[in-house]
């Protein structure tokens, strides 16, 4: 969206998605189905309550052989077709013993009066009710819920604190009555105004879990509810700031970092960048109910009560992708303020990565703020969406990461001029290195056959969701040590790479692992504490332990955190996606 463009809503863009919504509800397609064929069977056809009362009719009647008859209730909508014509009009007067003189004489007075009377009915009202609520932004309501069962379970609970006061490292009691997973502890102890007094009383906590019970219907809005800031109904990423320092603070498999509080914010911005990147699928930088309904992140939130070792939770929450992610990070911030220039992006994986799509990703396409066009550089939270989207080129977002990228014009299409112009690069790097290239030509055949697109001459980001092997059509075009590994490997053993559709284990997975197993080796190597205090240590908190350590003692020059843990979250700008 260009710079000073004002968002504006579209009411007809909003009463499209509506009506999309109630005829995708199975029972409007079962009652459409069987009014068509109610219809070809010149079968009388009922929409609405059958068992209803019957209202004010009108009736409309043609004068052609299959005329058609509309009965406009209250609370009915009847269609028919008959072979008689009908003799009822929808005129505003009762019939009368007028001759038909008169009748003619006054049509065009009587058809008048018909239209008016019409306009004085109240039939949208009427119809509407026969309409089913279809739309539940706050979640579908389900049976009756006995809200005081549940508070008098809250104040049994708080009854047994003191002054029926409880702090944060009470709230996972209270979090157990209001039967919600543990480590919504913290969003709860700040939504009920803890951080300010330092504990919550029990009749303000009552009041706001009431209101919660009484408007939110699932977990999705309820957790959206207790993040959000007020007036608002999304969440943006410094909102989940506080609940994952309650995570940080409290998780048994983070135990090793309390003495690390330096490595608390990168951890957090990692954690929310990977959130961000995998819920919110409008690239918005606001995550609505919908999108969290529809993501297992809170199913991932409901395992951290249930998992001690945090790196089992790969898809959020693991310390060791956050690590492998850091100390990628760090290899190229050589100045160490947190932010890198092309020049250090270019040195990612030993210049693998063209410097035409190095351009791309700093003009803006698929980075957050305008640091990336004022300053030229990218910061460590736009480094993550880049780390995770080269490693595993498959899953949706990456795809659509890379193909803003490739999109030069922005027309939501790949041309053979856009292709051409990455591949053009390849070509160099590949004399250089004494191969000869595969003609441009060749290589766009093979390409055309791998994503068999829709449309003839461009490439869109539907194909390449369709697609089985976008790995190897994006590593083409601007990764050429990946691009020699594809093709050195056997045609028939990548299909069947492509074909794991039901992978246990993605790429972005077996990377970090791979890269974790090779960064512990290497400090493995270096020099061990001689103190006590590692004979304390299992010896997995004694592995983790050292490899902090040799960090810290290699970059002393860390900064202290802030209280909110010194993430920097830029304001998102709203991108529309191509789909």
């Amino acid at each position: 969206m260009s710079p000073g463009k004002v968002l504006q809503p579209v009411l007809k863009m909003k009463v499209d998605e509506l009506f999309l919504c109630w005829l995708s509800q199975p029972a409007t397609q079962l009652a459409l189905k069987d009014c068509l064929r109610r219809i070809k069977n010149e079968e009388k056809t009922e929409i609405g309550d059958r068992d209803s009362g019957n209202g004010k009719n009108e009736t409309c009647a043609n004068k052609n052989s299959s005329s058609k008859q509309c009965l406009l209730g209250d609370t009915r909508l009847t269609l028919s077709f008959s072979a008689q014509p009908s003799t009822t009009l929808p005129l505003a007067t009762p019939a009368s013993s007028r001759n038909i003189s008169n009748v003619r004489a006054t049509r065009r007075s009587s058809g008048t009066r018909a239209v008016q009377t019409k306009k004085e009915e109240t039939l949208p009202p009427s119809l509407s009710q026969n309409i089913p609520t279809f739309y539940f932004p706050r979640g579908c309501p389900k049976e009756k819920v006995n809200v005081d069962a549940v508070i008098a379970k809250i104040e049994r609970t708080f009854s047994e604190f003191p002054n029926e006061r409880a702090t944060l490292e009470d709230m996972g009691k209270v979090a157990k009555a209001c039967e919600c997973p543990l480590y919504w502890k913290g969003p709860l102890f700040y939504c009920a105004g803890g951080e300010r007094t330092g504990y919550v009383s029990v009749h303000k906590f009552v009041a706001m879990w009431r209101k919660i019970l009484q408007t939110c219907y699932d977990d999705a809005a309820k957790f959206v509810h207790l993040l959000m800031n007020p007036g608002c109904n999304y969440l943006v990423q410094e909102d989940f700031i506080p609940f994952l320092q309650d995570v940080v603070n409290s998780h048994p498999g983070l135990s090793f970092l309390k003495e690390a509080s330096e490595f608390h914010s990168r951890y957090i911005t990692t954690v929310i960048q990977r959130i961000f990147y995998t819920v919110n699928r409008s690239w918005s930088g606001k995550i609505t109910c919908n999108e969290l309904r529809k993501s297992n992140f809170l199913q991932n939130v409901a395992l951290l009560e249930e998992e001690a070792d945090i790196n089992q939770l790969t898809e959020y929450f693991s310390y060791e992708h956050f690590y492998v992610i850091y100390c990628k990070f760090w290899e190229l911030d050589t100045d160490h303020d947190l932010y890198i220039d092309r020049k250090d992006l270019a040195r990612h994986n030993d210049h693998a990565i063209s410097s035409r799509m190095i351009e791309r990703i700093f003009s803006g396409a698929v980075t957050r703020g305008r640091k990336a066009q004022k300053d030229g550089k990218i910061s460590y939270a736009d480094f993550v969406w880049f780390l995770i989207s080269e490693e595993d080129k498959k899953t949706p977002t990456s795809i659509e990461y890379w193909f803003r990228c490739m999109d030069l014009d922005g027309d939501g299409a790949l041309s053979m001029y856009e292709l051409e112009y990455f591949y053009e690069e390849q070509c160099q790097k590949l004399d250089n290195m004494a191969i000869e290239p595969l003609p441009f030509e060749d290589c766009l055949c093979q390409m055309l056959d791998l994503v068999k697109p829709q449309c003839e001459g461009k490439i869109t980001l539907h194909d390449l969701k369709r697609c089985k092997l976008t790995n190897v059509f994006f590593d083409t075009f601007f990764n050429i040590e990946k691009y020699l590994d594809h093709e050195q490997k056997d045609q028939f053993s990548m299909l069947r790479d492509g074909e794991g559709d039901n992978q246990e284990v993605s790429d972005w997975e077996k990377y970090a692992a791979e890269e974790y197993d090779i960064l512990v080796a290497e400090e493995a190597a270096s020099d061990q504490w001689n103190d006590g205090y590692e004979a304390e240590l299992t010896p997995v908190d004694h592995q983790k332990a050292n490899v902090l350590k040799y960090q810290m003692e290699k970059r002393p020059f860390l900064e202290m955190p802030s209280p909110l843990a010194d993430v920097d979250l830029d304001e998102y700008d709203y991108e529309e996606d191509f789909e």
